[in-house]
């Protein structure tokens, strides 16, 4: 199952992505939701670091 979501963004961002989808041979949706994942990751992983034992508090 995937979710639709629809995003405003300047031309230069989409542009940025535009040419990193052309040079990898990639859509650039799949180029922007790989960018969004590996944030995603990125920011887990480091919340849990602040933690101390890897449970995040809510």
């Amino acid at each position: 199952m995937q979710v639709e979501v629809e995003l405003e963004l300047p031309d230069y961002v989409f542009d940025f992505y535009a040419q990193a989808a052309r040079q990898a041979g990639l859509p650039v949706r799949q180029v922007m939701a790989d960018a969004l994942f590996k944030l995603a990751g990125e920011l887990s992983l480091e919340a849990l670091s602040k933690t101390g034992n890897g449970i995040t508090r809510v």
